[in-house]
């Protein structure tokens, strides 16, 4: 009978050492997701600074002249894109 209890009591620690490290897995886990949530945040806020400044840049280039024909048109589509969004907003807005 004392090997039985032996055996019971080998499972039961074993089963509180499982325990313990699915815990301690959910709290890795917990702050994992956390850590991906701040980086895509940081994404996005880094993509949006790309966009501007790629703007910018076009701006600088129009300003100055430098453009070739490829940048003429790709800076000309998204102007057009630019005033079709603004207004797409006022439409709404007057709605």
């Amino acid at each position: 009978m004392s090997t039985m209890q032996e055996r019971i009591n080998s499972i039961h620690a074993k089963l509180q050492l499982l325990l313990k490290k699915y815990a301690a897995l959910q709290n890795e886990n917990e702050v994992l997701l956390h850590a991906i949530k701040a980086c895509r945040e940081n994404e996005k806020g880094l993509s949006q600074k790309i966009g501007s400044l790629e703007v910018q840049a076009g701006i600088l280039k129009a300003s100055v002249g430098k453009m070739n024909d490829k940048e003429k048109h790709d800076f000309d589509k998204r102007i057009n894109q630019y005033i079709k969004d603004i207004d797409k907003c006022m439409a709404i807005l007057n709605n």
